[in-house]
């Protein structure tokens, strides 16, 4: 099961979800607010209900062993669920994530101050500085294809309140509220980091493996929070290694399922 994280989608994993989908079932998914689910105003994005969400769909779909695979603030909220709400991992590997105060770009924090009017921007505006943000999270330069494909769900008239909503409903209490609680996780735990990473520094790594002792870490260079992108060989490698370590999963397909609400 592989978890995106903000500004991206399901998308972000899919090429990777379909060359692991040859010795495993994979499942993606798209958050509310995100990708192709519903981005209704009305429904809140924030983590804490991600997380209760996560751990109601594994249910749904009656998935209390999975192989978890989170990326970003996917990690809050694979993490959340497991503490919080009782599900249950085979594994989890934290690739890239949110889940240590303190986070989010001096950006991220304007906007959180005034997302109401940055709701407002002229389209042209708004499309210059969502580019701008997201090309700020590779190392290297992305290509227009995948530069237009993590922008695009951003851009029309939903798309923009949705995106910069979503930045407003972020608060690093979530994570402080299960810091102390990370030492509880008995499952196998992989942590996988883009050493050039310049959202999320290279130093939370080994925070984490501080706070959960028997995870192990695997650091890529030239590589930074859209790791993905940047290194999709090497994670690629990490990835198919590490669930053939704690897995016997051997069958292909994919399941992808957007969440409307």
């Amino acid at each position: 099961m592989f978890l995106h994280g903000t500004p991206w989608s399901s998308v972000l994993w899919r090429p990777i979800a379909l060359a692991l989908a040859r010795r495993f079932t994979v499942y993606l998914w798209d958050m509310p607010g995100y990708g192709s689910s519903s981005k209704d105003p009305s429904h809140a994005v924030d983590l804490g209900v991600q997380g209760e969400l996560f751990a109601a769909l594994l249910e749904s779909w009656e998935l209390d062993q999975a192989h978890i695979v989170a990326h970003d603030f996917g990690g809050a909220v694979a993490l959340r669920a497991r503490l919080l709400h009782g599900a249950t991992f085979a594994s989890l590997c934290l690739v890239d994530v949110v889940a240590l105060a303190p986070w989010g770009s001096p950006f991220f924090k304007l906007v959180q101050n005034h997302a109401q009017v940055f709701e407002q921007l002229p389209s042209a505006v708004h499309r210059g500085a969502v580019e701008s943000y997201i090309s700020g999270a590779s190392y290297k330069d992305l290509r227009a294809s995948e530069l237009q494909m993590l922008v695009e769900p951003w851009l029309d008239e939903e798309g923009q309140p949705a995106f910069y909503r979503q930045i407003a409903q972020a608060d690093e209490r979530f994570t402080t509220e299960i810091e102390t609680w990370l030492g509880s996780i008995t499952e196998p735990v992989k942590i996988v980091w883009g050493t050039e990473d310049a959202w999320i520094p290279v130093d939370r790594a080994h925070r984490l493996k501080d706070l959960i002792p028997h995870a192990s870490v695997a650091l890529i260079p030239e590589a930074g929070h859209l790791i993905q992108l940047d290194a999709p060989a090497a994670l690629s490698v990490e990835l198919t290694n590490w669930l053939a370590a704690v897995s016997s999963g051997n069958s292909a397909s994919v399941a992808v399922a957007p969440i409307a609400e």
